[in-house]
């Protein structure tokens, strides 16, 4: 497994929003991560990404636990999260924006613009648009965007916080498009998203949180046919953090 999370646990305060999350997903593998709103899937996220620190558990990455590490060190090890709500810089350009995903690496301009090269060539979208400023770009655009800021940071594991939130059914579609491309390249993805069906066809592992726990987990084509997970859907928790 290249990434393995075992007992993660992460607390705002006196609110504990992720509790005991156990889960791992292989090399050019996808690990959908389901559940209603409030349920501690962007939470979980952000803990394995050290966007929040965990107060308890590990986070393994080629054996490798990172879960004291801070963001920045989880992002030279290969862990890149895409956040919800995209969080570009507007005033910036599209290839701006893309740089300051590869900032880390510390690349040379003649590297960073092959790397922008190879990073936009599922991505015409972006490609046209990288002398453009970001804020001046549809939703879908900027999602496209943010997308391909997090891959010029050299990820080996991918994470994406709700790519299709508020999104047209046709950047949904180009999105999980480039991702089906990312991984026939060997990219490993973990996604949280509201669409069960498109994550379920698209993964090969999924679990599904609530109330901060992982309710179920297994190979995503089993659960595509399980009631449960409409059971958890439906059954109605108490909100907590996303």
């Amino acid at each position: 497994m290249i990434l393995e999370v075992e007992s993660l646990e992460v607390r705002y305060g006196d609110v504990t929003a992720v509790r005991g999350v156990d889960l791992a997903i292989g090399e050019g593998a996808a690990l959908a991560v389901l559940g209603r709103n409030g349920a501690g899937k962007s939470s979980t996220l952000r803990g394995i990404a050290g966007v929040s620190l965990p107060t308890a558990g590990s986070v393994r990455i080629d054996g490798v636990d990172v879960a004291r590490l801070s963001a920045d060190d989880r992002v030279r090890h290969g862990i890149v999260l895409v956040p919800e709500g995209r969080r570009l810089f507007p005033q910036l350009t599209v290839r701006e924006n893309l740089a300051v995903g590869a900032y880390l690496r510390k690349l040379r301009p003649a590297a960073l613009d092959e790397e922008i090269e190879r990073v936009t060539i599922h991505l015409p979208r972006v490609r046209e648009r990288l002398d453009q400023d970001a804020g001046t770009l549809s939703g879908g655009e900027q999602q496209l965007v943010a997308i391909a800021r997090g891959l010029m940071a050299g990820p080996r594991v991918l994470m994406a916080d709700e790519p299709s939130l508020g999104l047209a059914p046709i950047i949904v579609d180009a999105i999980y498009d480039l991702f089906r491309s990312l991984l026939a390249e060997g990219l490993t993805l973990v996604v949280v998203e509201q669409y069960v069906g498109v994550a379920l066809a698209l993964a090969d592992q999924a679990v599904v949180i609530d109330r901060g726990a992982v309710a179920l987990a297994g190979k995503a084509a089993d659960l595509a046919d399980s009631p449960d997970v409409w059971r958890v859907y439906l059954s109605g928790s108490e909100e907590e953090p996303a």
